[in-house]
C-alpha cells in the first residue's frame, strides 16, 4: 500500500517505531558521513548532504503520521526564521511543504466519516463532491465541493483516530526531542509539545471551531482588507465553509513579488491586532498555511482551530508597557511590569537593564515604518539565546504569567511569519488604530 492510502497509525508501536528512525536514521547518517570522509569528500560537501538528508526524513516521518508529529512541525516551521542561514537552508523547502501538504486518507474513510456526520443521505447536500483532498492538515484534510445552493464549499474532514493519534504523538515526541536540536539550535521542544497538548482538545473539537469562525466572520463581513469564509454547515467532525480562493502565503514566502510580501505581513499584523477588538478573538495559529492573499488584495483565512478567547480586547497593559519603552520610562515600565507579574516579588532587577534588554525588540514599532527579516529575527534570537550577554541573563529573570503566555506565543509566531515574507509597511500604525493604551 503507498504513504498515500495509509490511513493513520494509530497503534503505539507503529507510531513510535517510526519516530525512533529519526534517531536511528540520524545515527546511520553519521556513519555514512564518516566512510565519505575517510573517501576524500571534504567536510562541508558531506555535513551539506547530511543536513538535507535529515530534512527529508524528518518531515517525511511527521508528514506520514499527520495528527501531533505534523502539528509539530508545522510550529516548528513558524520558527524557521530564527535559525542561522547556514543550519536553516537545507530544511527551509521541506517546511514550506510541510505547512501546505500531507498524505491524504483514503477515499472510502472519507465518505465514511461524512456520512458519520451529515448523514446517510449526506451526498443530497452537495450538488458535486470532490473526492481527491485539495489541502490537508495536522489533524484534518479538506476537500473542494458544491453546496445544494451552487455555492463552492470547502469540506474540512476530521481524521478517523486523530484524538488517540495526537495524543500518542506529542507523548512520543518528547522523548525525542534532542533530534529537533540539529533544526533549531537552542530552542527547548519540550515546552513547545506541552502546550501543544494543552490545546489539542480544543482543536479537535469542530463544533469549536465552527463557532469561532462564525464569530470571526460576523465581524469581518464586508471588509475590505481581511475576510473570513462563512460557516455553512457544521458537526464535531466536519466543517462546509465558503470556498475561498487565493496565494497561499507559503507561496508568497517562496517566490512572492514585494508588492505581495508587505501586503500580506501588514496584513498579518492587522489581523493579530484586531481580532481581540472586533470579534473577541485572537487568531492563535499563525502558520502559513492557514492564510490566503485573494486577488482583490486581502488576507484570507481559512482555519480558526486555534483561537484565544479575548472578550475584553487585548490587555491594555501591554500598549501601555509599549508606549512607556519607547518613551524610555524605564522606571514605569518596572513598576508595571511587576505589577502584571513578568518580575516576580522578591526579584530585584535594574529598570535600565530591562530598558536595554527590551528597546531591540521594539524596532518594529519605533517608527512608521520597518522592514521584517530573517537575519533581524536570527540577530534577537542570538542575543537573547547566548548566556554571554547581559540580555540572556536579564531574560532568565523574568516571568511569563499565565495569562500572556498564548499572547506571546502568537506574537512570536506571527513575527516568524512576518521574516519569512520580509515583509515592510508601517507596523506602528497598526498599534495605533487597535492597541489598547499605546496612543494613551
Amino acid at each position: 500500500m503507498p504513504d498515500s492510502e495509509r490511513p493513520i497509525p494509530k497503534g503505539s508501536v507503529s507510531r513510535t517505531a517510526r519516530l525512533a528512525s529519526l534517531p536511528l536514521g540520524a545515527a546511520g547518517r553519521a556513519t555514512l558521513g564518516l566512510g565519505k570522509r575517510l573517501s576524500g569528500q571534504s567536510a562541508d560537501a558531506v555535513s551539506a548532504e547530511l543536513q538535507q538528508r535529515t530534512a527529508e526524513q524528518l518531515f517525511a516521518v511527521l508528514g506520514q503520521l499527520k495528527g501531533g508529529a505534523m502539528k509539530l512541525g508545522q510550529t516548528l516551521s513558524v520558527f524557521e526564521a530564527a535559525v542561522p542561514e547556514e543550519v536553516a537552508a537545507p530544511y527551509r523547502e521541506a517546511l514550506v511543504k510541510l505547512q501546505e501538504e500531507a498524505p491524504p486518507m483514503p477515499v472510502r474513510t472519507v465518505h465514511a466519516v461524512l456520512a458519520q456526520q451529515l448523514g446517510g443521505k449526506w451526498r443530497e447536500r452537495f450538488r458535486h463532491f470532490d473526492d481527491q483532498p485539495a489541502a490537508a492538515a495536522s489533524i484534518g484534510q479538506v476537500h473542494r465541493a458544491t453546496w445544494r445552493d451552487g455555492r463552492d464549499v470547502a469540506v474540512k474532514i476530521q481524521y478517523p483516530g486523530a484524538a488517540t493519534a495526537l495524543m500518542a504523538d506529542l507523548n512520543q515526541l518528547a522523548r525525542f526531542a534532542r533530534v529537533f536540536a540539529a533544526l533549531f539550535p537552542g530552542m527547548d521542544v519540550k515546552p513547545l509539545i506541552a502546550e501543544l497538548k494543552a490545546r489539542v482538545i480544543e482543536e479537535l473539537d469542530y463544533g469549536l471551531e465552527a463557532d469561532a469562525q462564525r464569530q470571526f466572520s460576523a465581524a469581518y463581513v464586508d471588509d475590505p482588507e481581511i475576510v473570513v469564509p462563512r460557516v455553512v454547515a457544521s458537526a464535531p467532525k466536519v466543517i462546509v465553509s465558503e470556498w475561498l480562493d487565493g496565494i497561499p502565503l507559503s507561496r508568497i514566502i517562496a517566490d512572492g513579488s514585494r508588492e505581495q510580501r508587505d501586503r500580506a505581513g501588514l496584513l498579518m499584523a492587522q489581523l493579530h491586532f484586531s481580532g481581540p477588538q472586533r470579534a473577541g478573538l485572537l487568531h492563535a495559529d499563525p502558520h502559513p498555511g492557514n492564510f490566503r492573499l485573494t486577488s482583490d488584495g486581502r488576507l484570507g483565512v481559512i482555519d480558526f482551530g486555534a483561537t484565544a478567547r479575548l472578550p475584553d480586547g487585548h490587555p491594555e497593559p501591554i500598549g501601555r508597557l509599549l508606549r512607556w519603552a519607547l518613551d524610555g520610562r524605564a522606571e514605569d515600565v518596572l513598576v508595571d511590569l511587576r505589577a502584571e507579574g513578568f518580575v516576580r516579588a522578591g526579584v530585584e532587577v535594574d529598570a535600565d537593564a530591562v530598558l536595554r534588554y527590551l528597546t531591540p525588540l521594539l524596532a518594529p514599532i519605533e517608527s512608521h515604518s520597518f522592514h521584517f527579516t530573517r537575519a533581524w529575527m536570527q540577530e534577537q534570537a542570538a542575543r537573547i539565546a547566548d548566556p554571554r550577554n547581559e540580555a540572556s541573563r536579564l531574560g532568565r529573570l523574568l516571568n511569563l504569567p499565565p495569562a500572556y503566555l498564548l499572547i506571546h506565543r502568537v506574537t512570536i509566531g506571527s513575527i516568524g511569519v512576518l521574516c519569512q515574507l520580509d515583509s515592510a509597511g508601517d507596523f506602528r500604525g497598526v498599534l495605533e488604530e487597535w492597541l489598547p493604551g499605546f496612543t494613551g
